[in-house]
């Protein structure tokens, strides 16, 4: 795996989940709850805990790093380079181009627009 991290577009993040990828939501947790990726295998390890946490990420699997809308998780990534975990890339876009396409979601799909102007 090469040193620097690459942003992933979406459908090569779907594409890698299905060969085993594991997907690591850096959303807080009650954002995962009320609406989560349906990916094969995802995790979520909220951005505030990071810096405690990176530690117990898999350093032999592929990890693409989502969150809502592809920032924080270019921000993780950047942070988890740093610390030598050279396996995770961020996908570009987050959860709402996941959205987007279609992709699978567990729980009440909203529109972001919508919900800020109630």
């Amino acid at each position: 795996m090469n040193n620097q991290s690459s942003e992933i577009c979406t459908t090569y993040a779907k594409a890698q989940s299905q060969l085993g990828a594991l997907f690591v939501d850096v959303r807080e947790p009650q954002d995962v709850e009320a609406l989560a990726f349906d990916a094969p295998e995802v995790i979520n390890l909220p951005f505030s805990q990071l810096e405690e946490r990176w530690q117990e990420l898999p350093k032999d699997r592929e990890l693409v790093m989502v969150c809502q809308n592809g920032a924080k998780s270019a921000q993780a990534t950047a942070f988890l380079q740093k610390q030598g975990l050279k396996n995770a890339n961020p996908m570009r876009g987050g959860l709402l181009l996941w959205m987007q396409k279609g992709y699978p979601v567990i729980g009440k799909r909203f529109n972001p627009l919508i919900e800020k102007q109630q």
